[in-house]
């Protein structure tokens, strides 16, 4: 018997491009921009499908005022890690529903970006707790994170949503070799976010508005905090070095 935590796998390397799918702005800011930092870096290409513009994250800004103020900080936000195509769903924020509409969409943008890498966020019902108890987890994020793992199997099968390819020309893609879910509790693997960290912390920043509505304390405090927490207590189970968890579901 052992106390020693069961050390992560270094994450996939043999993968050109990947396509992360959220429900909000800044839920990648929250972990995985050091490792997306990281992947840009090495000439991976990654691009971000977001399902609202989180205009109903800030409750001092009406909806219609927030959802351009969070998109513009989402394209700042992803600029700063290396990505510059940013799409967003047009889902409506608090409200998003799993269902064949949101699989559809994800299907549909898994077939246009064609990635062999598909990123999520946490789609179980409470953050931590794998024994049971932690935080529940967002409706939207739950509904997001499981239409993703689902969509990434709809985007192979032509007779899934066969109006993909009568009305969008989108042709099945069956080439997604991992879906990986960050911010789990039952994580699998791991990337190392030394190099990204920094650039990590300034993505973050970006989204100023949004933390400034969120918390008192110092915006770059708060988020240098919040990440240096992250990627030191996966260090654990990482052989000491700085890392972003995922539990990665091989397709």
């Amino acid at each position: 018997m052992t106390d020693e935590p069961n050390q992560l796998e270094p994450m996939p390397t043999d993968w050109q491009r990947a396509l992360a799918v959220v429900a909000h702005p800044d839920d990648l800011e929250y972990g995985g921009a050091a490792a997306i930092a990281d992947w840009t870096d090495g000439g991976r290409e990654v691009v971000y499908v977001l399902a609202t513009r989180g205009e109903a994250g800030i409750d001092g800004i009406q909806p219609a005022a927030c959802a351009s103020l969070r998109e513009a900080e989402q394209r700042a936000s992803a600029a700063v890690v290396g990505v510059s195509t940013v799409e967003f769903l047009d889902h409506r924020d608090g409200v998003v529903e799993y269902g064949p509409r949101l699989r559809r969409d994800i299907a549909a943008a898994i077939r246009r970006h064609r990635p062999e890498l598909v990123v999520t966020l946490n789609h179980r019902d409470t953050w931590g707790g794998e024994g049971g108890g932690g935080y529940w987890n967002t409706p939207d994020h739950r509904a997001v994170g499981r239409a993703t793992l689902d969509a990434a199997g709809d985007a192979g099968n032509r007779w899934i949503f066969p109006e993909l390819i009568s009305e969008q020309g989108l042709e099945p893609w069956g080439g997604v070799r991992w879906v990986a879910v960050a911010g789990t509790a039952t994580p699998t693997h791991a990337a190392d976010a030394g190099p990204g960290f920094e650039r990590s912390v300034a993505s973050l920043l970006e989204h100023r508005a949004y933390i400034e509505g969120l918390t008192d304390e110092d915006p770059e405090a708060y988020a240098r905090g919040f990440l240096t927490a992250n990627v030191e207590r996966t260090a654990a189970r990482f052989g000491g070095r700085p890392a972003v968890a995922f539990e990665v579901f091989p397709r």
